[in-house]
């Protein structure tokens, strides 16, 4: 039983508000982005524990904002330290007050779950949130905000890396029970076998610049640092559809259209393309700020915009209007509302989706025309910079599609009528922002004056200090306490001689491969099952779920199992040159679907009576994997795939330590691949084709039992997946999507990568769920 222990606080009230800004700057392991690829690295992924010379820490500024016990919001600036697994709070800087203790304390446990919550609105600023919780328990959750959604980044990537260490010392001390279990927490009262480190330096992360940058305004579009998302090139890891030529450059722009989309006769999809110089981080910024004065540096079309409404921190509705004899002849102003919804890949790519709308609060208005913005999307992505350069880069697009007669002269360089219309003033944003940036040093120079700091063990708190303390609570506990109201002791300490050093970040520039789309070899069968057992026969079409199986690709509300040749995992290389290969025919079978209508998320679905693993036939098969995706809506759905193989699971495998292994390796491994084979272009833009691991970016539950594990994925466990889906499902009866499953290498030894297994869904129709529990 899960045993923990209420934290004494001494947090004081935090005097004044301040506003704060952040930067991170990574050490040579780095943190990685979310689907486990490193920018920085000389390993697949950071490591821990007593081969390595230091733990990484990571520390900087946020504000912690929460309710009191008497119904109180507070926003309180807070100095926060991660090392190793702990966290630690402070009212100040213990580098520069030395022996101050903290009022806050606690322990990242594989049980924390980290969430970005978007924007919110916290005492007249935008401050970006991020929210942590228990998994197993929802109702313990804390919050702390960060500046700029740039800086939240850094501090997941911190928190991530936490997680990775609690793993290891998980794996490497404590019982044989502890190693095995994946529900309990690591034992509170057990002392971790944590190497100390007295002699040697740490690894430190610093996030953010102290208290000379108190002063700043959160709507500062000041740099927040080099992205360290990893580029693997401009192709995701499914093979799209679009066929991208480039019809004009101006002003080091480029124009494309997507010729493929050109022939079906419903308009032209059309996207600008630049090289920024500035990070990702900044140019979202740049971009999502509503400040007049700056637009107009840089927007002809929205630069006059006001905010109507906002939602989950993710998506908002805004109005806006603008002159239009800077484009035609007509006198009238104009007048237009439309939303933009936003999210951050694992991979650190930035996408803003922006559709007409109309809005209550903004009707009609006397003097104004009401016209329509085209839909159109950002995509910010960060760039590696060159070999000996710290200037942050990244490669902006905007996309749109418009039905405009002016158009096909116009790329022939032929007349000019199109450039009085508002898809090229949208267009033109592009320039506009990267001249705008260039413009202003500012915008990047924080960017490229990023250190990592070494300083001798004794400048910060050991790892003793939880080791010897009374109080040792998960780190959820420690930052969800009520606001206390007891100002913290002072004490007066002699400074601490220091010894630091500064060492100048250098961001590593990685080859990017070709991506020659060569077939990869079909997985080592008797490497992943047991090759010991002789297969068993048996026959796919015996098994029957509630969403039929399509006799061909032209099927509607239905599903078939592709090869797995239009989704690009990692080669055998991959961890020297970030090769990639085509994939291969799935290693299991998929069997059925089913297609439930659920008043409330369900788990444990295999465990139904009318659950295809319950019947005869599936108790016979070898392994069964359950994915139960739980979809959020009005009435909530779970698409349920059934994968069969013909043998047992070899234990060794990397396959057999993932179905018997730790939730925080399966976490850290289960990966899904989308793709948007047909559909509404914008569709395709909101979910993208980047492997994504689940078990980062929404809650995942793992059932194993008898001959099955089954995998319960709570998509509305996350604001940015909820959206998303709610996009999806409004486009979903024409649309065909493939899924790929798969869990991500990391070592040598576990490369290539394999598809674990496909699927092809149809044009799904929802009313033809069926209830769960008839």
């Amino acid at each position: 039983m899960e045993k923990t222990t209420a934290f004494k606080t001494e947090e004081g009230d935090g005097g004044q508000e301040r506003e704060v800004l952040l930067n991170c700057s990574n050490g040579s392991n780095g943190s990685g982005n979310g689907n486990g690829d490193h920018k920085h690295r000389h390993k697949p992924s950071a490591s821990f524990g007593g081969d390595e010379k230091g733990i990484f820490e990571f520390f900087g500024w946020v504000y912690h904002i929460g309710v009191n016990s008497i119904g109180h919001e507070y926003c309180h600036l807070r100095f926060l330290f991660i090392k190793g697994k702990y966290v630690m709070m402070y009212k100040r800087d213990p580098h520069e007050n030395p022996g101050i203790k903290p009022i806050r304390k606690g322990v990242i446990g594989p049980t924390l779950m980290v969430e970005e919550l978007g924007r919110r609105k916290v005492n007249d600023g935008d401050l970006y949130v991020i929210q942590f919780y228990n998994r197993l328990d929802e109702s313990k959750k804390g919050e702390i905000a960060c500046s700029s959604a740039g800086e939240a980044r850094k501090w997941m990537e911190a928190f991530d890396h936490a997680k990775q260490q609690a793993e290891y010392e998980l794996s490497r001390g404590g019982s044989t029970r502890n190693k095995l279990s994946m529900e309990a927490d690591i034992d509170l009262e057990h002392r971790p076998r944590v190497k100390r480190y007295a002699h040697g330096l740490k690894k430190l992360i610093r996030i953010g610049k102290g208290p000379e940058m108190l002063l700043r305004q959160t709507s500062s579009l000041g740099g927040y640092g080099t992205s360290d998302g990893y580029f693997e090139g401009q192709f995701g890891d499914a093979i799209e559809a679009h066929e991208w030529k480039c019809v004009r450059t101006i002003n080091g722009i480029r124009i494309l259209e997507d010729v493929a989309d050109s022939k079906n006769g419903k308009g032209a999809l059309v996207k600008a393309v630049a090289l920024v110089d500035a990070s990702a981080d900044t140019v979202f910024e740049v971009i999502l700020n509503l400040d007049r004065r700056k637009r107009y540096e840089w927007d002809t079309v929205t630069a006059d915009l006001e905010l109507i409404d906002s939602y989950d921190g993710h998506y908002d509705v805004v109005y806006g209007i603008y002159d239009p004899k800077y484009l035609t002849r007509w006198k009238s102003k104009r007048d237009f509302v439309f939303t933009r919804q936003w999210f951050r890949g694992q991979d650190g790519t930035y996408t803003i989706l922006q559709l007409p709308a109309v809005h209550k609060k903004r009707p009609s208005r006397s003097g104004y025309r009401r016209t329509t913005i085209n839909p159109s999307t950002w995509e910010i992505r960060s760039l590696n910079a060159p070999m000996g350069s710290n200037i942050a880069k990244c490669l902006l697009t905007h996309m749109l599609e418009f039905h405009t007669e002016g158009w096909l002269p116009w790329k022939k360089n032929s007349s000019s009528k199109f450039e009085n219309t508002i898809p090229y003033a949208l267009l033109s944003q592009v320039s506009g922002l990267k001249e705008y940036i260039g413009a202003n040093p500012s915008l990047s120079f924080e960017s490229s004056t990023m250190v990592v700091q070494s300083k001798l063990s004794d400048v910060s708190t050991s790892n003793s200090d939880f080791e010897d303390s009374d109080v040792r609570d998960e780190f959820y506990d420690a930052i969800a306490g009520g606001s206390s109201s007891s100002s913290e002791d002072e004490e007066s300490e002699d400074d601490a001689d220091k010894k630091e050093r500064k060492i100048k970040l250098k961001n590593v520039s990685w080859a990017i491969s070709s991506l020659a789309l060569k077939r990869a070899s079909a997985p080592d069968v008797n490497k992943e099952l047991d090759p010991s057992v002789p297969p068993v026969h048996f026959d796919p079409s015996q098994f029957n779920g509630s969403l039929p199986k399509g006799k061909d690709e032209t099927g509607s509300n239905c599903w078939t199992s592709p090869s797995g040749r239009g989704f690009m995992i990692r080669g055998k290389t991959y961890l020297r040159d970030s090769g990639k290969i085509m994939g291969s025919d799935p290693l299991l079978t998929l069997i059925a679907v089913d297609w439930f209508k659920v008043d409330t998320p369900t788990d444990k679905i295999a465990l139904h009576p009318r659950c295809l693993v319950q019947t005869d036939a599936g108790k016979k098969l070898p392994f069964i994997l359950v994915i139960n995706l739980e979809v959020p809506a009005k009435p909530n759905y779970s698409l349920v795939l059934y994968y069969a193989s013909d043998r047992p699971v070899n234990k060794n495998s990397l396959l057999g330590r993932f179905v018997d292994g730790t939730d925080m390796f399966r976490d850290a491994r289960f990966k899904l691949i989308p793709s948007i084979v047909e559909g509404y272009w914008m569709v395709k833009r909101a979910v993208g084709t980047k492997a994504c691991l689940l078990g980062k970016a929404v809650t995942c539950k793992y059932f194993r039992q008898d001959n099955f594990l089954e995998i319960d994925v709570d998509i509305g466990s996350s604001s940015v997946a909820r959206s998303v889906i709610g996009l999806v499902l409004g486009y979903v009866t024409s649309l065909v999507v493939d899924l790929a499953i798969l869990i991500e290498a990391k070592e040598e030894s576990e490369l290539p990568e394999y598809i674990l297994g496909t699927v092809r869904l149809n044009r799904v129709k929802p009313e033809s769920a069926v209830p769960l529990n008839d």
